[in-house]
């Protein structure tokens, strides 16, 4: 099985980043709010247990998808399956559904078509495209592979009046 991991932009990589440092920081405040203070001073000591539960729980559980994020996210290429995962949310398509690869030069994006009219488009590093088509159309050989460049029409690309 060949594994490829996703390849964030950086602004998306930022704000996961950014994401679990607020969480651990939330968690320290309300570490903080729990110590400073009283929750036996309420008049229904319920609402201060089911307060500090909530505090916690919150950032716990988004700390946990956006970690998920960040290890759980991947395409993977396992004989007759292309599996993608990004963090909780999993796909699986079948390759002998795959009618194509396409990998666009003009938007640096490789694209896998298939044989019901829908495609996804990879996001991973460009240097493992050529590992990844080839993972491909060894799964299946029946894979049509192409190249959609930019062709040049000998302008400069102004407008001439």
């Amino acid at each position: 099985m060949k594994v490829f991991k996703y390849k964030f932009p950086r602004l998306t990589a930022i704000f996961i980043y950014v994401g679990i440092a607020l969480c651990v920081a939330g968690m320290g405040v309300n570490v903080y709010a729990i110590i400073t203070g009283n929750p036996s001073s309420a008049v229904n000591p319920i609402y201060p247990i089911l307060q500090y539960t909530l505090m916690f729980l919150i950032p716990v559980i988004l700390l946990v998808i956006l970690i998920g994020l960040l290890v759980s996210s991947y395409y993977s290429i396992d004989g007759k399956i292309l599996k993608s995962s990004f963090g909780i949310i999993k796909s699986k398509y079948e390759i002998k559904n795959i009618e194509s690869v396409v990998l666009d030069r003009t938007t640096n994006k490789l694209s896998v078509h298939f044989a019901d009219k829908n495609f996804i488009t990879i996001v991973v590093r460009e240097e493992w495209y050529d590992e990844f088509i080839d993972a491909l159309c060894k799964a299946n050989t029946d894979i049509e592979y192409s190249i959609k460049s930019k062709e040049s029409d000998g302008s400069d690309g102004k407008d001439k009046k």
